[in-house]
């Protein structure tokens, strides 16, 4: 499967709950911290949730709870899709 990137990441953020409509997600957002742009625990968890369903991968609940910004989504993501 090919590489997960910060536009595909950004689409998926968009779909997720408890995210105020005034999100921006515009700019270089990787190394912001998801409390920051506005996201809460339940919707990183609901992020993580679609990113399993749609590249049929495994993120465990304690890899969720380090997974603090965008970034650490793809380094964690493409990582997975790198050995799968």
């Amino acid at each position: 499967m090919s590489e997960l990137t910060i536009d595909q990441l950004k689409q998926i953020m968009l779909l997720c709950s408890g995210v105020d409509d005034g999100v921006d997600l515009s700019g270089d957002i990787t190394d912001q911290q998801f409390r920051e742009l506005g996201y809460d625990s339940l919707a990183v968890l609901e992020m993580a949730s679609q990113l399993q369903r749609e590249y049929k991968l495994e993120i465990p609940d304690e890899a969720i709870e380090e997974l603090n910004s965008p970034g650490d989504v793809l380094r964690y993501v493409n990582g997975k899709l790198a050995v799968a």
